[in-house]
């Protein structure tokens, strides 16, 4: 079996394949990209650092087609810059945000707006003092906007990476200096985005086309790839919300949230439930928790509540499972 032949340590990594014609399987993944990357993928034909920057934010936690058919574009619409970006008040950028989920990361988008105004900085280490910007999203933006020489190393490429070298460890300095060994200094930019797009359309978790990958030579892993892919089943939360509803005509009562989870949104009031007053239920699943929230009819308002017109709806920052309640009443 593989696994009993290959089990590198930090030492071992370095580097049992130097032999490797790393020139060869450098032109043969760039060939490849040329021919099969995402080149229609919006911020990947653009050297605007900000638009570069949001992307990345954006597609954390987040399907790629739903970043680049909805929020993406109607984001940049809102706020083209940075300098309007920071400009505009926070209510304004979650609302832009909203459905997007994982809010906190609109907030810290919003916070180093105002720290940079106009212009990122352009160095690893500098990136990294800004709100929500970590190790993945520094060298992302020095990479892809800066054309740095620098390792980017997302789910997609660490996966990439563990087969490429038959590495059972997940320890990032081992899969940094791995990704090192490969990096094209020459097109780093190119290099990356091609490992990118190699991860999602080939090497993906569950039956690699091994066939059509450019690195199936060299790759000491394809043997087995599943070795390489082994993770720990997520721990999910149950929990139940109960909401009261109250409308006026055209106007539906809202209160705004102080609690982590959609701290800063507008949300419908939390009620005690009562049977009598129950007018429906609907599953939703956020984060690590898979909620049941169930809608109760209230008969007055909470003092705090502001009314919003269903015109206005649009306008204002709204979490998916709000927008989802919305609908069904």
């Amino acid at each position: 079996m593989l696994l009993n032949k290959i089990r590198y340590n930090s030492i071992a990594v370095r580097w049992q394949y130097d032999n490797l014609n790393w020139n060869i399987m450098q032109k043969n993944l760039l060939k490849w990209y040329h021919v099969y990357g995402r080149h229609e993928l919006p911020w990947r034909n653009t050297e605007d650092v900000y638009k570069i920057y949001l992307s990345e934010i954006m597609l954390q936690q987040t399907q790629v087609n739903r970043v680049r058919d909805e929020y993406y574009p109607q984001f940049l619409k809102k706020f083209p810059t940075l300098k309007k970006l920071a400009d505009a008040k926070e209510e304004e950028v979650l609302a832009a945000w909203s459905g997007l989920g994982y809010y906190s990361r609109a907030r810290n988008l919003h916070k180093t707006a105002k720290l940079c105004q106009k212009q990122l900085p352009q160095n690893y280490k500098e990136l990294l003092k800004l709100p929500g910007i970590g190790s993945y999203t520094a060298s992302a933006i020095c990479s892809f906007a800066y054309h740095q020489n620098i390792v980017v190393l997302d789910t997609n490429i660490k996966r990439v990476i563990k087969r490429f070298y038959a590495l059972l460890d997940d320890n990032e300095k081992i899969l940094n200096n791995a990704a090192s060994k490969i990096l094209n200094e020459k097109e780093p930019r190119a290099h990356n985005l091609a490992l990118m797009d190699l991860g999602s359309l080939l090497c993906t978790p569950k039956n690699p086309n091994c066939k059509e990958c450019p690195l199936s030579m060299q790759c000491q892993g394809k043997e087995e790839p599943e070795l390489y892919t082994q993770t720990k089943k997520t721990q999910y939360e149950t929990m139940d919300l109960f909401f009261g509803v109250c409308i006026q005509t055209d106007k539906i009562a809202l209160v705004k949230t102080q609690g982590s989870m959609y701290k800063g949104m507008l949300a419908l009031p939390t009620v005690n439930p009562l049977e009598e007053n129950f007018i429906t239920s609907f599953k939703h699943a956020y984060t690590k928790y898979r909620l049941t929230v169930k809608l109760y009819h209230l008969e007055e308002a909470p003092k705090e509540a502001l009314w919003v017109h269903q015109d206005d709806l649009h306008t204002i920052p709204l979490s998916s499972l709000v927008k989802k309640a919305i609908a069904m009443i």
